[in-house]
């Protein structure tokens, strides 16, 4: 058990401003796991405040593009050699099953860390181009302090998907973990400060909503960058626009996997609905949670869909070979029960699942649970349940089935199931959504990731993640100056 009675802030362990705490239990015993303080405006005050000190001086200010790069260098290794602790550690605040949390929570934060560090050494922060009466250099600065919002369900790899780039750019972060998973925030707040992170470049403050609200809205916060739900993020960005203040928003998805005619369907659902449906215990934005399939081969796919559904070992989930855990909190639990009765009173047919695990009396379980009958139109094919339930959809061919696809207020993910691999890629052109794989799923850190529709504005990863933390500045120089550029 992790227990803090501190908040990081300007590199420091120090008093918070309320004696408010956050205590998180374990979602599978009800265990505690650890506790944080709760912060409130003034704490958040004072995070700004250190962080906009970071950027106007100090070492971080002077740093090179390099100086930051083998900060994240230092970084990676300690996390890296912490991962074991990590991993156990989000199983134990998540309830995430622990191959997950080495691979989709802790090993994939390693990645993104080490892609950000390679494209900080190599950035053009600065470029000459021929302007129209001499040399243009273009400068990319530091978007300044950034406000990372942070929901529970992976909490390190997406605080990595905001402060990666937050250090790439040099730019400075107040983070808001939720108060479901505070504790992990403030183990990582620990091994920045072994990386040598400098004092401001990183602030900590566990919140709930009305203090993150203060956040968003702080007069010294340049860009906030939050991943969560839709609902939020547009009130989020109402809160952005009024400012004319950057933001960020990574929001739901309701995606849909396509198995088409000539598609191995025993192949593709035994490696899709465990591990893409199913994933983190069905909490993930980018969860393959439509399954289309064509009415020829339905009855095979429904069936197919069930046994590979009743197979997954459900339990604790610091047992490798679980596969399903529990939800985050009660309050999970019942929403995803609110939307299996709502899919029984819609008419869609229940062939496995819809209920809680025999055996299973503490901890907040959810049956992996599918829908067969299922018309688009339902509220189970069209609304983000955030648990372990899937819907079978009929399609009738292939424009039909690009059709249902598209026809939903969320844009994140989605994939095609095919033995031809250029007839699914011109599915994969067909579908309105920000992530696409064929024959699989995959989140490429070189590549930007991001939403359409009501999935969200702006992207994450790749060189276009971090050009969401730079400013564009245009410096014109007399015919003839042959610039030295700085980085």
């Amino acid at each position: 058990m992790r227990s803090f009675d501190r908040l990081y802030i300007g590199g420091e362990w120090v008093e918070p401003a309320s004696s408010a705490t956050f205590t998180v239990l374990n979602p599978a015993t009800g265990e505690p796991v650890g506790s944080t303080p709760e912060a409130v405006q003034a704490d958040v005050d004072r995070a700004v405040e250190a962080a906009r000190a970071a950027l106007r001086s100090g070492p971080w200010a002077e740093m090179t593009a390099a100086d930051r790069a083998a900060i994240m260098r230092r970084l990676h290794g300690l996390m890296v050699e912490r991962a074991d602790e990590l991993a156990n550690l989000i199983t134990a605040e998540v309830g995430a099953p622990i191959l997950f949390s080495h691979f989709g929570q802790i090993g994939a934060t390693h990645m993104v860390l080490d892609f950000f560090a390679g494209l900080t050494e190599s950035f053009a922060f600065e470029e000459v181009r021929a302007g129209m009466l001499g040399p243009v250099v273009v400068r990319k600065e530091p978007v300044g302090v950034v406000a990372g919002i942070i929901p529970w369900n992976v909490p390190l790899f997406i605080t990595m998907l905001k402060f990666a780039p937050t250090l790439a750019s040099g730019s400075t972060m107040v983070l808001k973990p939720a108060p479901e998973t505070p504790v992990s925030a403030a183990v990582f707040a620990e091994l920045c400060v072994e990386a040598g992170v400098p004092a401001g470049v990183l602030n900590v403050v566990p919140a709930g909503r009305e203090v993150g609200e203060h956040l968003v809205t702080h007069p010294g916060v340049d860009k906030v960058s939050f991943t969560g739900s839709t609902a939020a993020g547009r009130h989020i960005g109402a809160l952005c626009g009024e400012r004319l203040r950057r933001c960020t928003l990574e929001l739901g998805g309701k995606s849909a996997s396509i198995l088409m005619e000539d598609a191995d369907i025993e192949a593709a659902v035994t490696e899709m609905v465990p591990n893409y449906s199913f994933m983190n215990n069905g909490q993930a934005c980018v969860a393959q949670t439509r399954l289309l399939a064509p009415r020829s081969r339905y009855e095979e796919t429904v069936d197919a869909v069930t046994e590979v559904a009743r197979s997954m070992k459900v339990g604790d989930p610091s047992d490798f070979e679980v596969g399903l855990g529990p939800l985050i909190a009660e309050r999970q639990r019942d929403r995803v029960e609110g939307y299996i009765r709502t899919g029984v009173e819609e008419g869609a047919r229940l062939t496995t699942g819809g209920g809680r695990p025999a055996g299973l009396d503490t901890g907040w379980y959810v049956e992996p649970t599918v829908f067969a009958d299922v018309d688009n139109k339902m509220r189970i094919a069209q609304e983000e349940i955030f648990g372990p339930v899937v819907v079978v959809i009929p399609y009738t061919d292939t424009a039909d089935a690009i059709a249902i696809a598209n026809d939903n207020n969320y844009g994140l993910s989605g994939s095609v199931w095919t033995a031809d691999v250029a007839a699914g890629l011109d599915v994969a052109r067909g579908v309105r959504t920000g992530t696409y794989t064929v024959n699989g799923f995959g989140m490429d850190w070189g590549s930007p990731f991001g939403g359409f529709k009501d999935s969200g504005l702006g992207r994450e990863l790749g060189p276009e993640g971090l050009e969401e933390y730079l400013e564009y500045k245009s410096i014109n120089l007399p015919a003839g100056t042959e610039p030295e550029l700085r980085y």
